[in-house]
């Protein structure tokens, strides 16, 4: 963001912004934290040059840590898919022996049935590995 130019920014009658907020590509914030890393620089002086909260930055620094801020990182602007969430046909009548507290499957005579977008479903029934399902929630949540 080049600050030696004038902008005309709306604001309200208190001074703050009004109108839709400035979009930064992927591009951009990768550069602006790597500005960040440069040596004597502070995240202060690099949110004043283009404009920002420092907290934004310090934010963008966690995703650009955790790999998020690549060319190839998945878009953070991707649609939420629907949901519906519906209670069981069948309820147990009496309460069971009390679970470990941490379970790698969950199993019983049940099923969960994800539903795309596209129309098509995927039903899961009976043992289910816990991180098995969280792989194939984590790639469906992508796409």
């Amino acid at each position: 963001m080049d600050t030696s130019a004038e902008q005309n920014i709306a604001t309200d009658t208190l001074g703050r912004r009004t109108g839709p907020r400035r979009q930064y590509t992927l591009g951009e914030k990768r550069q602006i934290v790597q500005e960040t890393h440069a040596r004597g620089a502070s995240v202060s002086l690099v949110a004043r040059k283009h404009d920002l909260n420092p907290n934004q930055i310090f934010a963008w620094r966690r995703l650009y840590r955790q790999g998020l801020l690549k060319a190839d990182a998945p878009d953070a602007s991707a649609p939420m898919l629907p949901v519906k969430v519906s209670t069981p046909t069948v309820m147990p009548t009496e309460q069971g022996a009390r679970a470990p507290k941490r379970r790698t499957s969950v199993a019983g005579d049940w099923s969960i049935e994800i539903k795309l977008a596209n129309g098509d479903s995927v039903i899961l029934r009976g043992n289910v590995d816990v991180k098995q399902l969280a792989r194939v929630i984590e790639v469906l949540v992508r796409r």
